[in-house]
């Protein structure tokens, strides 16, 4: 069985965590409580829900949590498209951090059609 920390969608979403940090770690105090924390969250919660899914007994509850963390990767693509709208972070910035995020939902999809119920874990 591989650890969490194996996968490299895992990896690819901790970097897009990373990336969002530094996107808004310059937001003026208002933002900070608003769309800057709901993009933290959604992609906390990325590699958040890879991790917890590969920690668990089964292929059924990982490819749950992996359809979960696929579900925070479309709320980050909204909230980042967001960002751009009212101009959060510079769009050249947030476009390569789309680019990251296209990416890392075709990696989880991947993932979520290899993982069968009822075989063994990765």
């Amino acid at each position: 069985m591989k650890s969490h920390k194996d996968l490299d969608v895992w990896k690819a979403a901790v970097q897009i965590a990373g990336r969002v940090y530094e996107l808004t770690e310059n937001v003026s105090r208002r933002e900070e409580f608003g769309l800057a924390s709901q993009l933290r969250r959604s992609a906390v919660s990325i590699g958040s829900n890879i991790a917890e899914g590969a920690a668990r007994r089964g292929n059924k509850e990982f490819t749950q949590f992996l359809y979960v963390a696929l579900g925070s990767a479309s709320e980050l693509d909204t909230q980042l498209e967001i960002a751009k709208l009212v101009k959060l972070a510079p769009e050249e910035s947030v476009d390569a951090v789309l680019s990251e995020l296209s990416a890392v939902s075709r990696m989880l999809q991947g993932l979520i059609r290899s993982v069968k119920p009822g075989t063994e874990k990765l």
